[in-house]
């Protein structure tokens, strides 16, 4: 549109609203809010892993400064059970209170919580309870659990197997049969966590005489978490209201409800005083939420050129003890599924995927919670490249759905369109110049260096398409935008920032539609007595495209409601009116004309001078399904250098080409594109949660569970391929998981290139460097002569 300003023009890197006051610590957390008479929580966790207990907290009853202390028992009739029915076919629910009654099942496991006049008195009385730990057989891995001697986690899961399912698609065992070859391997992706800046936290007050629950909380889907604190505390929804103030993080470990959340507010209805919970580090590393600890064999079955010709997937995935609300991880198993075959043709495939309890810490949805698919693919198709003789590139070039094969129906059955994996692949190999890299590499190893390369190609659904989206669990996003007096708009979102940009990007699309700055506009959010219902708020990378997807219908019917207004008025029709610059004018006129203030106003004001049609305000509210979005894809490309006789990984360079569709903001764009990469380099060199033989946790503070830091993480150069000429509207995809997906892949395959050793598990420190030369029978000086 003509008369939006430059600045903050839809494609353009506009400056993000929220920083200023985010950057120079105006921020408010929940740790910076405050309330009368506030009182602190504190929580008694369980120091073993698995056992039968008793509690008495006579003696902290009493303690200087305590407020309350509650057990198990004292919260039965405040508090129901910890359960949601989210259910679908073979998934058992798990029920189990929120501070645990009469066994714990992880070291963390919360016992009893203290309400104090402050945090350091709540700490205190938590010494004075006293706690008798009966000892069961401890469950700290898949193997343990799958024992027929094992104890049982639940009694209604036995043999530790919550969730079992299988899936098969086409002739899988004619395309074995016909293969040349069956290539597979069992790839393990470990146990690894968000570990968010800010922690949780959430400060609850009740008014007893309105019978109303405030609960402002660091957590992204608040409609969610309303709905779930009504039902578990009995109280109706309208009468509980959600507040998300800004959030330091989440990538994913904030969707769900978690026990905490559910016993501050309990805390709060029973002692009629607004109470505060921060998580430490300590608590965070052990309960705070963790992900990926899953185990995928897969066979490829394969002509001897390379061509796939199906695919068997056998998932095990480690869950922990305790699943948070409403996110049963067998969730997360129906999106992956559908995604094992990736950007690639595979006309067979089958899946079975089972969920194992263990005395671990529970799971959540960090960042691309189906990353495994993507990284065991890759993995596995280098290794079937080097075992036919073919390289890396050569086997994905054979087999990826190329754009003349599309609509591609996938062998899982939805359609596959609108992708270009292979020209991100071509394009990042253009400027890769593996020939150049790899005469580089053997003069390098002629010097006693070590060089590796590594590249691996995905696909996103953002959201995918309907087809998808039904098979997936669809969803739907709603929006509402509104003209203030003073002429500028407000938008009323779902949407949860929490470090994307959101405040920025929605204004942008918004301002769009009324040729208004992008500063101009107001985004609402995280008020669930102020904004539309959502039950999933944000993740999987939906605000690109539902929120986005409904910001942009509602403004545009509310621009529809702005030019037949001003029609009225100036006497032209709308479709010779254009808005811009705070004016709507005539466009060949454009000196006849109103501000935006001025109409807006005498809808507010003056209502009795217009005509009687004229609605009481310029507001609309539109629901977008996502139906018509794609896929967002990429090619990340890694080169590392290996010290032979430390195992110290560097990466020296590292590419990303990729394919969004158009960009909103490509500064947020590449934000988005940089910390998830981060995040899956972290996950592969640095990050691991280390349990020991008796599922105690190893990893209790930041000195033992290493995170990358800015120095660790090289720069990351990032191509957009952007839309194909005419190709339409604007078609906005999700970003803000690719990198946490690719990246690890990418950085594996450097690796097994550089050191000749297959890698099958996705840590690599550099003592499992130097433990994998051991094992394979080679030196260091036996691997620079290779």
């Amino acid at each position: 549109m003509s008369g939006v300003p430059e600045e903050g023009r839809i494609g353009s890197p506009a400056r993000r609203i929220e920083d200023p006051r985010l950057l120079t610590g105006r921020g408010r957390y929940v740790a910076d809010l405050t309330a009368p008479h506030l009182a602190h929580a504190a929580f008694l966790r369980s120091t073993v892993p698995h056992a039968r207990i008793t509690v008495d907290a006579s003696a902290a009853r009493t303690a200087p400064g305590v407020v309350a202390v509650f057990t198990a028992a004292d919260l039965a009739g405040t508090l129901g059970p910890v359960s949601f029915d989210a259910s679908i076919p073979g998934m058992t629910q798990l029920v189990h209170t929120a501070l645990a009654d009469d066994r714990v099942r992880l070291v963390g496991d919360p016992v009893a919580m203290v309400v104090a006049e402050s945090r350091y008195l709540a700490e205190d009385a938590l010494e004075l309870i006293e706690v008798r730990y009966d000892g069961l057989p401890p469950v700290p891995d898949v193997a343990t659990a799958l024992d027929p001697a094992a104890p049982a986690l639940y009694d209604v899961a036995p043999g530790n197997v919550p969730y079992h399912d299988t899936a098969r698609y086409g002739d899988v065992d004619g395309a074995f049969r016909r293969a040349d070859r069956v290539i597979g391997r069992t790839l393990r992706q470990h146990r690894y966590m968000a570990a968010p800046l800010e922690t949780r936290g959430g400060l609850a007050a009740y008014e007893p005489a309105g019978g109303e629950l405030t609960y402002h909380a660091s957590a992204h889907a608040p409609h969610l978490m309303r709905m779930v604190l009504a039902a578990h505390l009995r109280l109706p929804p309208h009468r509980v209201r959600v507040v998300v103030p800004d959030m330091g993080g989440s990538f994913g470990s904030k969707w769900g409800i978690t026990r905490e959340d559910l016993l501050v507010c309990a805390a709060a209805v029973r002692t009629g005083r607004p109470v505060r919970w921060i998580e430490d580090r300590r608590e965070n590393l052990l309960v705070g939420g963790h992900a990926r600890d899953e185990s995928l064999h897969l066979e490829a079955a394969v002509r001897a050129d390379g061509t796939l010709l199906g695919l068997r997937a056998r998932l095990v995935m480690d869950v922990g003890a305790y699943s948070v609300i409403p996110m049963n991880p067998a969730f997360f198993t129906l999106a992956l599924r559908l995604l094992i075959p990736g950007p690639y043709r595979v006309p067979a495939y089958d899946f079975e995927v089972s969920t194992v309890c263990t005395n671990k810490g529970p799971y959540v949805a960090y960042r691309g919670p189906w990353a495994v698919e993507t990284w065991a693919r890759e993995v596995l198709l280098d290794i079937v490249a080097g075992e036919l003789g073919l390289t890396p590139e050569e086997i994905r070039r054979r087999n990826l759905v190329t754009p003349a094969e599309q609509p591609y129906r996938t062998a899982a059955g939805w359609r596959l369109d609108g992708t270009r994996a292979p020209a991100t692949l071509d394009r990042a190999l253009e400027l890769a110049d593996l020939p150049r890299f790899r005469a580089e590499q053997r003069r390098a190893r002629e010097r006693g260096e070590v060089l590796g390369f590594g590249l691996a190609t995905f696909i996103e659904p953002s959201p995918g398409g309907a087809e998808f989206l039904a098979m997936s669990g669809g969803g739907k996003e709603t929006a509402r935008v509104r003209v203030e007096p003073t002429g500028e708009v407000s938008l009323f979102t779902s949407q949860i920032p929490h470090g994307q940009g959101h405040e920025t990007t929605l204004a942008q699309v918004v301002a769009a539609e009324f040729g208004l700055p992008y500063t101009a506009v107001r985004v609402v959010h995280g008020d669930t007595d102020a904004t539309p219902f959502s039950m999933v708020g944000t993740g999987g990378s939906r605000s690109a495209t539902f929120g986005s997807g409904a910001a942009v219908r509602a403004a545009r019917a509310v621009r529809d409601q702005v030019l037949r207004l001003a029609s009225g008025m100036l006497g032209a029709p709308p479709e010779e009116l254009e808005l811009g610059g705070g004016r709507v004018f005539v466009r060949e006129r454009p000196a006849t004309g109103l501000t935006m203030v001025q109409l807006a106003g005498m809808v507010s004001l003056a209502p009795a001078y217009l005509p009687p049609d004229t609605p009481t305000e310029l507001a609309a509210t539109a629901t977008h399904d996502g139906a018509d979005g794609g896929f967002a894809q990429a090619t990340h490309c890694c080169w590392v250098r290996v010290d032979p006789g430390t195992g110290q990984v560097g990466i020296t360079r590292y590419l990303v080409v990729e394919d969004c569709g158009s960009m909103i903001n490509p500064a947020v764009v590449e934000g988005q594109i940089r910390g998830g990469t981060a995040q899956g380099l972290g996950g592969v060199l640095h990050e691991r949660l280390h349990y020991d033989a008796e599922a105690r946790p190893l990893t209790g503070t930041l000195r033992d569970y290493l995170l990358p830091t800015a120095a660790d993480v090289p720069p990351i150069e990032i191509v957009h391929l952007g839309p194909e000429p005419g190709a339409g509207p604007p078609d906005y995809r999700g970003v803000g998981e690719g990198g946490a997906i690719c990246a690890p892949p990418a950085i594996t395959n450097a690796l097994s290139d550089a050191l000749g050793i297959e890698i099958t598990q996705q840590s690599v420190t550099p003592s499992f460097v130097l433990a994998a030369l051991r094992k394979a029978g080679a030196t260091p000086a036996d691997l620079l002569d290779r």
